[in-house]
């Protein structure tokens, strides 16, 4: 039975591959996804055989980094990897200016990245100091049904206080992520999740990058003033966040140079899809949470569409210096704490409105007859505990944007290995869009 499943998982990427015009890949590109061991149908807790010795950062991989965020630390113990995550309550920040109590792991939100090698044998710890019981789900992951985290299917959930054991060997290489598979709906919405990472033991010609990415896509409700997210919201969904930051709370994906860049993407919103689009640049897609693209199934995108519960790689070179901003093309995802029942006031003339309502409301003003641009620089009061519905200063004027927004800064000079904000970019002379002269506008035939 063990190999008959096996071998079905094999088949199904053979039978994707033979469809279409794409018979090829079910040679060996397409066997290079697969993992390579037998499942651990019999495991009772001793050495696993198919185990390889532990990986190490620096021989083995490339570390990624994690804006906003952090990997989890890990320690070896009798050939095993050891690591420890804590659910609890956590004050997080999203913004300056907008704070609330979520639930995350190890003081995080986001819990921190969980890196590995494909073939190690790891351990992992849940302590849960939540009111709640618990559970954690390892998606995407090959493993024993009794390690996959599903309360009342698969496990027991975790009480209160309690702290459980999960162990596996990694039988793929990829992107996948983690979170709580009991009272999904409250505990992913307060903020139960996080991302693994395992790299492939032997990387294929190409693999290696000179810097790697990770980010996880999510989304809230949290009503100005309040203090905890809504878990129980549906669609009106009002922060919107990349490593549970959102702009200008985002740090920046800072790049040198020439180097060989990779951004992993994973979703875990409640309700939406994202399509997330980086400017200056093209890319491909070189994976999904179901393996490696086979580089003949590769073709360059400048916007990635990450469905809920997926996760995407992308890969580029970092050839154009500058800073480029890189966010989600929902354009009511690049907001922050929007309204959406709202009337549409764009052309109204509310010259008078403001003055007549002034006597009655001290301070109102009249919003949106000439769109929300802006609504950023007029310096309104807001209610406690709450951000402008757009982003921040930039270099030259407003960045009209915020919530699943970051910029991407690509650097000609040294940038370091700490991800550290190198500043706005310095634009050579002569390559800035700026006011049009009288006479090139003549020169040209324009008539304004």
């Amino acid at each position: 039975m063990t190999d008959l499943k096996f071998t079905r998982r094999q088949a199904v990427l053979g039978g994707a591959a033979v469809s279409g015009a794409v018979v090829a890949l079910a040679g060996q590109e397409a066997h290079a996804a697969t993992p390579t061991h037998k499942w651990e149908a019999s495991y009772s807790g001793g050495p696993d055989p198919a185990a390889h010795s532990p990986g190490q950062a620096g021989r083995d991989y490339q570390p990624t980094l994690t804006p906003n965020g952090a990997t989890l630390p890990w320690k070896i113990v009798d050939g095993v990897k050891v690591y420890h995550l804590i659910a609890e309550e956590v004050d997080h920040e999203f913004a300056p200016g907008l704070r609330a109590l979520c639930w995350g792991y190890n003081g995080r939100v986001h819990g921190p990245t969980i890196e590995a090698v494909e073939g190690d044998r790891v351990r992992i710890y849940v302590t849960n100091k939540l009111k709640a019981p618990t559970t954690v789900h390892w998606h995407g992951i090959f493993l024993p049904n009794g390690m996959d985290g599903v309360g009342g299917l698969s496990q027991r959930t975790i009480a209160p206080g309690e702290t459980f054991r999960y162990e596996w060997t990694f039988k793929q290489h990829g992107t996948f992520m983690y979170h709580s598979h009991h009272d999904e709906m409250t505990q992913m919405a307060l903020g139960l999740m996080g991302m693994i990472v395992v790299h492939p033991r032997r990387p294929p010609a190409g693999h290696r990058v000179d810097r790697d990415f990770v980010i996880l896509l999510s989304e809230w409700k949290i009503v100005p003033g309040a203090k905890r997210p809504d878990p129980n919201e549906m669609t009106d969904f009002n922060v919107l966040t990349m490593n549970a930051k959102a702009y200008p709370g985002t740090a920046p994906l800072v790049c040198r140079k020439g180097e060989r860049v990779r951004i992993r993407f994973g979703n875990l919103s409640a309700m939406d899809h994202h399509p997330i689009h980086l400017h200056g640049y093209y890319f491909k897609v070189v994976a999904t949470d179901g393996g490696t693209l086979p580089v003949s199934a590769q073709w360059p995108e400048a916007t990635v569409l990450v469905p809920v519960g997926t996760t995407r790689d992308i890969e580029f070179v970092a050839d154009a210096p500058g800073d480029w901003a890189m966010h989600c093309h929902m354009t009511h995802h690049v907001m922050n704490q929007m309204g959406h029942d709202l009337p549409n006031m764009i052309g109204v003339d509310t010259s008078k409105v403001g003055s007549r309502a002034g006597r009655l409301v001290p301070g109102y003003m009249p919003m949106g007859q000439h769109g929300m641009g802006d609504m950023a620089e007029m310096g309104m009061p807001v209610p406690k505990n709450s951000i402008p519905m757009v982003g921040a200063r930039g270099p030259f004027d407003y960045i009209t944007m915020g919530g699943m927004f970051t910029i991407v800064k690509v650097r000609d000079e040294a940038i370091g290995d700490e991800n550290k904000d190198p500043g706005w970019y310095k634009h050579p002379p002569g390559t800035v869009a700026d006011l049009a002269r009288k006479e090139d506008m003549d020169r040209d035939g324009i008539k304004a």
